[in-house]
């Protein structure tokens, strides 16, 4: 069944209308009749399972049959928090780590980011990265849209990462603890409802920071013996995370 997000404004009660270039795609590409049914979701969790009662090229109005929170988010909040990188790379890793579940997506700037965009150009940026998330959670089927926010610093990182349930940096190198340990020992203090980690440019962290994080008392993640590239790295966390916190069966 096709999935469209929906703004709160366009949901009046038992109608639901959607306009704009998702109504041009249900009429024009899926070539959608009165009497189909469509899922329209309002990107906060709640599915509207709905038939279409009106449709022109230019505004779809929809029936709600049905209201129901969504099925398909996890019940783990994940926060990434990745160090700039290279457009094309920054553009697969939201679309992938949407699929895979992330909730919130924050732009590092860390020692040895190549890409340190002014603040004209991360503001274009930020428009396409969030119009990639909510693709992505189309199509993907996500009752959620997840956030790409504005850039932020390391240390302002290594706040965001204190704050959550189980915060931690992905470090290549040595002093650092697999992330099964990691995740365990922050499950033995209570349950893990919010989870965050940070993933380096493609440099990787420095030694500097490696140590800052240390003396926060943050934890340094291992990803297995082999070098990952950065696009890599946070689509293994997320995978990890998502089998950990039993939402991967």
């Amino acid at each position: 069944m096709p999935r469209f997000f929906v703004e709160n404004e366009n949901i009046l009660g038992e109608k639901i209308v959607i306009g704009g270039e998702d109504a041009k795609h249900i009429s024009l590409s899926l070539r959608a009749r009165v009497g189909e049914k469509i899922t329209a979701c309002d990107g906060k969790g709640v599915d509207y399972e709905c038939e279409i009662s009106d449709i022109t090229k230019n505004e779809v109005t929809l029936s709600v049959l049905e209201k129901k929170n969504s099925e398909t988010e996890p019940d783990i909040e994940v926060t990434l928090y990745q160090a700039l990188v290279k457009s094309d790379k920054f553009d697969f890793i939201v679309q992938k780590c949407t699929e895979l579940g992330v909730t919130k997506i924050v732009p590092v700037v860390t020692d040895r980011c190549i890409s340190k965009p002014d603040d004209a150009s991360l503001a274009k940026k930020l428009v396409r990265w969030n119009k990639i998330a909510k693709e992505a959670a189309m199509q993907s089927g996500r009752g959620h849209i997840p956030t790409v926010e504005n850039a932020v610093s390391f240390d302002e990182a290594l706040a965001g990462l204190k704050r959550t349930d189980c915060g931690f940096l992905c470090y290549e190198s040595n002093p650092h603890t697999a992330i099964d340990e990691i995740y365990n020992k922050c499950k033995e203090k209570g349950s893990i409802k919010t989870c965050a980690f940070l993933v380096g440019p493609e440099g990787g962290i420095s030694e500097k920071e490696a140590e800052k994080t240390m003396g926060e008392g943050i934890s340094l993640a291992s990803l297995g013996p082999r070098i990952l590239r950065t696009e890599t790295a946070p689509l293994c966390v997320m995978s990890a995370v998502m089998l950990m916190s039993g939402n991967m069966t």
